[in-house]
């Protein structure tokens, strides 16, 4: 039997993106695009135990599983991934707007977690959209303080190649130098392989 791995993650790096295919002739459009220096991401999976009874006791418990939500903080969101991510209307001289009237595409998420030995824990959502943050800002005081935008998306679950039933979150992990799991999880996620790279063989 493999020895099992206790240790804990101490980063977070590589977040991709791509806009889910909605005509279905593919899983995604175009190529994962690549959103640097990711601070912190959360994702929800909530999951609540329903009791019946009978007989003054506990007959059965099921389980009922709530929405899968994400946070994530970036050191800063660029224009053109808050265009996309959010369905922003934008000028053909560079203006980018929000309204009412705004409707953010399906998206699938790509990102990583980092161990200090050196592997990654890939973490893959599937199928979900994002709403656009809070604009805040705030004086320049006595030392430098940098800002951070924070952005929440609510995903769902999607068929996805390999799997029985449909799925909202996949995992997995790679030791150091290996990228075998990154890059079926790439596939399976995005239909397209890591950046760089070819689909790999079976897929």
């Amino acid at each position: 039997m493999a020895e099992k791995s206790y240790r804990a993650s101490t980063g977070v790096d590589e977040f991709y993106y791509a806009v889910i295919d909605e005509t279905g002739t593919a899983v995604t459009l175009g190529i994962p695009e690549r959103v640097k220096f990711l601070q912190t991401i959360s994702i929800e999976m909530p999951q609540e135990a329903v009791r019946a009874y009978g007989d003054n006791q506990t007959a059965e418990i099921a389980v009922s599983s709530g929405n899968t939500s994400i946070t994530s903080a970036f050191h800063k969101l660029p224009d053109e991934d808050k265009a996309v991510l959010f369905g922003l209307e934008k000028t053909t001289g560079g203006l980018y707007s929000y309204g009412s009237n705004d409707t953010p595409p399906y998206v699938a998420c790509v990102f990583a977690k980092t161990y200090e030995d050196g592997s990654k824990e890939w973490v893959g959502l599937t199928k979900g959209i994002f709403m656009r943050p809070n604009i805040e800002g705030q004086t320049k005081q006595d030392g430098v303080e940098f800002s951070s935008e924070e952005i929440t998306a609510e995903f769902m679950d999607r068929d996805v190649d390999g799997f029985a039933e449909e799925k909202s979150a996949i995992f997995g992990r790679d030791p150091k130098g290996v990228n075998v799991q990154r890059d079926a999880l790439f596939t399976a996620v995005f239909g397209k392989p890591y950046p760089g790279t070819t689909v790999p063989e079976g897929a």
